[in-house]
């Protein structure tokens, strides 16, 4: 750290928290590797070829790039088929398309893992005024709230399912905005076991961004139906600059296709672009790439116990996302945590994070993020709404060495600044 004037202190605390979560690493490792092998086999299985990576134009017909990035991601999350497209502007937008895919007037939409994501919530209908909200076509919202400590309600999410029978069983993996525990498999095979027999033809639809690579278990093997997610975040490795995915069993993402473009040419037609060789690159990175996030969360974690913060993980905690959620009591040690961050980053290093409105947030929200794709989540990054209990949410780390220091500048700028 000779290039970076941090405290003593805070250079003696991370030796110690190196030494407390060498062995949870050492298993991040077993799961990057795991992962990683799984994703050349689907690779392989798909024969990609130098070829595809040239892209398409207009409608984009026989684009076999597009439809091999398809078979990779369904092999890499044990789908039935998948939709992976640059023209997915963000997760929600990926998860919208899903909802409208798969939900009809009449029909109810049952989360069961509380509020949704902040984000989400106006395409529902829950927050705001917009047009062409799933409220506008008379699609009904309900919801399981959770237990006192955060953690899932399943009698009453059993009582809920077989009481409403619902279109949909939607379940949201990350915490989101929220300090309750994220779901790692054995929680969403609970919750969809629980489904399968309340409720046979629930279709069961898991938010799964944060979530991909992080675990050798992949959701579609435990009993989700489809899933949603982002390749700005663990997905597309770092590399891919925009899109989203859906992937689970064939009919259904054969229906999202369809809203994502038109009824009858769903998955037939769309140009990509010049953006085929990233996808396919942010595709094969991804499982060591969202390894080093899992790293350097857990050693976020591990530092700031040291430092006498809260945390959630804990760093020996298994874990469902790359999401670590640090408690730091107030505003400007919230602030000075995402400065910290920020002059960690090679890209931006120099500008200060302020608190701004953020479109689909109720609150200012703070974010660092000195990225090479804007946004860009599974690389370094710190956010959080300025509001009680003042916790930020740090996610990613491109590799584990960068995400290190960021973590140990952001303990550095709270040190300096005093309380």
């Amino acid at each position: 750290m000779q290039f970076f004037n941090i405290d003593e202190k805070i250079l003696r605390a991370a030796e110690k928290a190196m030494e407390l979560c060498s062995d949870k690493l050492r298993k991040i490792d077993e799961i990057q590797e795991y992962n990683q092998i799984k994703m050349i086999k689907a690779f392989q299985n798909a024969g990609v070829r130098e070829s595809f990576f040239s892209g398409s134009t207009g409608y984009g017909y026989d684009d076999f790039g597009r439809d091999a990035l398809d078979k990779v991601y369904a092999y890499a999350f044990d789908a039935e088929d998948a939709l992976v497209r640059h023209n997915f502007v963000s997760g929600t937008h990926a998860l919208t398309v899903a909802l409208f895919g798969l939900l009809r007037p009449n029909d109810t939409m049952l989360s069961v893992t509380g509020m949704p994501y902040d984000t989400i919530r106006s395409a529902i209908g829950i927050e705001g005024d917009y047009p062409g909200s799933l409220k506008d076509f008379d699609i009904r919202f309900e919801m399981t709230g959770l237990l006192p400590d955060g953690t899932l309600d399943y009698a009453q999410i059993e009582k809920d399912i077989a009481q409403k029978q619902p279109k949909m069983v939607y379940i949201q993996r990350s915490r989101g905005y929220s300090v309750r525990p994220t779901l790692t498999w054995r929680e969403i095979k609970k919750i969809c076991d629980i489904s399968k027999k309340a409720s046979p033809k629930s279709i069961i639809m898991l938010d799964n961004c944060y979530g991909e690579f992080v675990e050798k278990v992949e959701p579609l093997s435990v009993g989700v139906d489809v899933m949603a997610g982002s390749l700005i975040k663990n997905a597309g490795g770092g590399i891919a600059p925009t899109g989203g995915y859906i992937a689970g069993k064939k009919e259904l993402v054969e229906a999202c296709a369809y809203r994502l473009t038109t009824p009858g040419t769903g998955k037939e037609i769309g140009a990509t672009l010049q953006t085929s060789r990233e996808l396919f690159m942010g595709a094969y990175h991804a499982p060591h790439v969202t390894g080093e996030a899992l790293k350097t969360a857990v050693f976020a974690s591990a530092l700031f116990e040291l430092l006498g913060y809260e945390t959630a993980p804990k760093y020996s905690d298994d874990r469902g996302d790359i999401i670590q959620l640090i408690m730091l009591g107030d505003e400007k040690k919230l602030c000075r945590f995402c400065e910290g961050i920020q002059s960690g980053s090679a890209v931006d290093s120099f500008v200060s994070p302020v608190p701004s409105d953020m479109p689909g947030y109720e609150s200012k929200v703070i974010m660092a993020a000195g990225a090479f794709t804007l946004g860009s989540s599974i690389e370094l990054s710190a956010d959080a709404p300025l509001r009680e209990p003042y916790a930020v949410w740090m996610q990613g780390g491109l590799n584990f060495h960068g995400g290190k220091l960021g973590v140990m500048l952001a303990a550095d700028k709270i040190l300096k600044g005093g309380n």
